[in-house]
């Protein structure tokens, strides 16, 4: 491989065919997990931000690396640098946007001064394992090898760049921002802030440390000479704080960023490497999945040829894997606490003037990004999304009021900021939506304590709110007035998916006061209530409708899928209790296609969980190889287009649903599994009831359970049409053995 002094290629890839590089595909059982890591990786650099930068983060602070040799680039990313306010009109164009922070620039100037620039040995990967990045290479005859990681427990990224010779590390190092700040340079530190119209504050700071070698100061950057090692410690951090009462905003953050900056230099790299991935397999490590082995010659291949192979109809199995571990390692990288939630980009952003504001869009993307939280065993991940819908409340009921009148409680707009600001139409369920988030959290983790003082507070508001504003029909019936199928169709009253939001709550609601023993009169008024509410209806041609009106086309391929809410993400339509709707939710999801407006990252991950939910493995495996030849980019991340994340996180819920699903009165194994499957095990998922399940299967037949209470615990299984119901001792594994009956192993 060989670069210009530009850093282009002067050899161009060679074009490849994969039906003459893969001529067999074999299928491999499997019985154990492979132990080796899981990586995607490249032969060349990045060139382009959203397709083929690699995306590191702690759930604050995130960088995109570009792996290039001579000019390394880490842009970066703090999930709080928002333009914007509380947006009091409802104005789009007024509600802010997410912004890019600035970028590390990492000069490199081979030692030789006879050097050719020709690079050997090039690979650029991710370790999604140990959620470490590296860039390996070689230059006159020296090995380089550069390790990136964003750490959670220090709060920095950290770089780090070695030679397997001395002295063989020389280039310079410049820090820019993303809004022309004047970057300011010490002995070892490149720093630069600024300040927002709407007070926001903001900084950076990069610490270079070196081994042997020295370290030059230049008006606009460093310079470091015949280096053993180079280390850089980057940090960012704004003045917002997730407090409505104080105006969302704290202090100056530059001295708690320096402090920040400096703990993390003292210790080190191999105290904070340890420290980092310590961190992070805690929460990785808890889910290990396999249903089978990739083509040995298709495996040693780059990322982004097996992309292609898949597309081509080539089986990759362990590519499939690793996108499902990627969603989880997504959402690890970009919804912790201290942080914001996982926006429409994730963390990642490298614009100013992003699509769609990188905001967050209340009618199913923020979501989706949340659907595996509970599921895929990373129930902490679902947490900075709480934090920030609890502190929204108070803005957001002032423009409830605004807009709705006498009304108690509040709801949303399709889009807002991390400011309660608001923007587009009005999103009416978009709080029984979010409602259903807290529900779920409760119903994964059997957290009581979650329930009585947030989830349960927080449901009944948001009942109260269509307490007020549904909708009276003269026969009684109530309806959602002035609805929306989002993004489609005309505002008219008792839309099919606002209506079935509606009942989620209620339903929900209802049992959250059964469980606590509260509000008993309440909760009777609001069983009556959901009596009353129009139902799911069966349209002309066997659809399910997505109107009161018998209006749907049998021809409309439009991407979303909204009348189907009942089927998944919530659970009025099942194939077990309404069999006569499920049916007609299948003929709907058939007739919206598979081509045209249907071909989005996101839409390829709702239809496969609603493929999965109606026990049809085959058309959800359909969507998993849709949403690889259509909407993946090189390096994994899903593309709307543009670059959007919900459908990352979406597919790997889906795949969840394939493999258990536990929104009826159990637990049900294997219910969507594909013939392409045929042998394989999962361990860790988890099951509402905070139950842990593992399982295996052998030529698509269940053949070993575990299961896993925290406490005292009795769940009905079930798989196919055999059924048993199992009593859970605390903290105790239950193994069972199935060969068309279950059989429980005696410990």
């Amino acid at each position: 491989m060989k670069f210009n002094t530009s850093g282009r290629y002067l050899i161009s890839p060679a074009k490849i065919t994969f039906r003459l590089l893969i001529l067999v595909y074999l299928h491999v059982s499997i019985s154990t997990f492979a132990d080796e890591p899981l990586i995607i990786f490249y032969k060349k650099p990045a060139t382009n931000w959203a397709r083929e930068a690699l995306p590191i983060g702690n759930g604050r602070l995130g960088g995109m690396i570009f792996g290039n040799v001579f000019n390394e680039r880490i842009q970066f990313n703090e999930d709080s640098l928002w333009t914007g306010d509380e947006n009091p009109s409802g104005n789009y164009e007024t509600m802010g946007a997410y912004q890019n922070f600035g970028d590390l620039f990492i000069e490199f100037t081979p030692g030789n001064p006879n050097h050719t620039q020709v690079i050997s040995n090039y690979s650029r990967a991710l370790n999604i394992s140990s959620a470490i990045c590296t860039t390996t290479f070689t230059v006159d005859n020296i090995v380089h090898r550069r390790e990136y990681f964003a750490s959670h427990p220090d709060q920095v990224i950290v770089f780090r760049w070695t030679a397997d010779k001395p002295n063989s590390i020389s280039g310079a190092i410049k820090l820019k921002g993303a809004h022309n700040e004047k970057t300011h340079i010490t002995d070892s530190t490149l720093s630069f802030e600024g300040k927002f119209t709407n007070r926001l504050e903001y900084c950076a700071i990069a610490k270079v440390i070196t081994s042997a070698g020295r370290i030059i100061t230049n008006e606009n950057y460093l310079k470091f000479e015949n280096c053993n090692e180079l280390i850089v410690i980057l940090g960012a951090k704004t003045s917002y704080t997730l407090d409505y009462s104080k105006g969302w905003m704290s202090s100056n953050p530059g001295s708690a960023l320096l402090d920040q900056v400096n703990s993390a230099a003292s210790k080190q790299y191999k105290e904070l490497l340890e420290r980092h991935t310590s961190d992070y397999q805690s929460l990785f490590n808890r889910v290990k999945v396999n249903w089978g082995t990739t083509d040995p010659k298709l495996k040693t291949q780059p990322t982004d040829v097996r992309i292609r192979a898949v597309a081509e109809e080539i089986n990759d199995p362990e590519l499939e894997a690793i996108l499902f571990q990627f969603g989880r390692y997504l959402l690890i990288s970009s919804s912790r606490r201290p942080g914001l939630p996982a926006n429409l980009q994730g963390l990642w952003n490298d614009s100013n003037t992003p699509a769609w504001a990188s905001d967050y869009h209340s009618n199913i993307n923020i979501e989706m990004n949340y659907w595996p939280a509970e599921p895929a065993n990373l129930s902490e991940c679902h947490l900075p999304f709480f934090d920030l819908v609890l502190e929204m409340r108070e803005p957001c009921r002032k423009a409830t009021k605004a807009a709705f009148g006498n009304v108690r409680g509040w709801t949303l707009r399709t889009s807002h900021n991390i400011f309660g600001g608001l923007g587009w139409e009005w999103n009416i369920p978009a709080n029984a939506w979010y409602a259903l988030h807290f529900w779920e959290h409760f119903s994964f983790t059997r957290d009581t304590n979650f329930l009585r003082q947030i989830a349960y507070p927080m449901m009944k508001e948001v009942c109260q709110f269509w307490e007020d504003y549904l909708k009276r029909l003269p026969d009684g019936t109530l309806v959602v007035p002035n609805g929306w199928s989002p993004e489609h169709g005309p505002r008219e009253d008792g839309v099919s998916h606002d209506q079935q939001i509606v009942w989620d709550l209620f339903t929900n609601f209802i049992e959250a006061s059964q469980i606590l023993d509260s509000d008993q009169e309440y909760r009777n008024k609001i069983i009556q209530m959901r009596s009353k509410l129009a139902g799911p209806k069966i349209g002309k041609w066997g659809q399910l409708q997505e109107w009161m009106i018998d209006r749907d086309d049998p021809n409309d391929q439009h991407r979303h899928t909204s009348h189907l809410f009942a089927v998944y993400p919530g659970r009025q339509i099942t194939d077990k209790y309404t069999p006569e709707l499920a049916q007609a939710a299948r003929i709907s999801l058939i007739a919206r296609g598979t081509s045209g407006d249907s071909r989005r990252e996101w839409v390829w991950a709702w239809r496969c969980a609603l493929w999965a939910r109606l026990h049809d493995g085959e058309n959800a495996y359909k969507m998993i190889q849709y949403l690889f030849r259509y909407n993946t980019l090189p390096n994994l991340l899903g593309n709307h287009p543009p670059m959007q994340m919900d459908g990352n996180f979406g597919i790997t819920a889906a795949i969840c649903e394939m493999l258990i699903q536990s929104h009826t009165d159990e637990i049900e194994l294997l219910p969507a599994i594909p013939r392409a499957w045929e042998n394989g095990q999962v361990k860790g998922l988890m099951a509402r009831g905070n139950i842990q399940v593992d399982l295996q299967w052998q030529n698509n037949k269940l053949s070993q359970i575990t299961l896993l209470s925290k406490w005292p615990n009795e769940c009905k299984i079930r798989y196919q049409n055999k059924s048993t119901t199992v009593s859970l001792p605390p903290g105790t594994p239950v193994k069972l053995t199935y060969d068309d009956a279950f059989h429980i192993i005696k410990n």
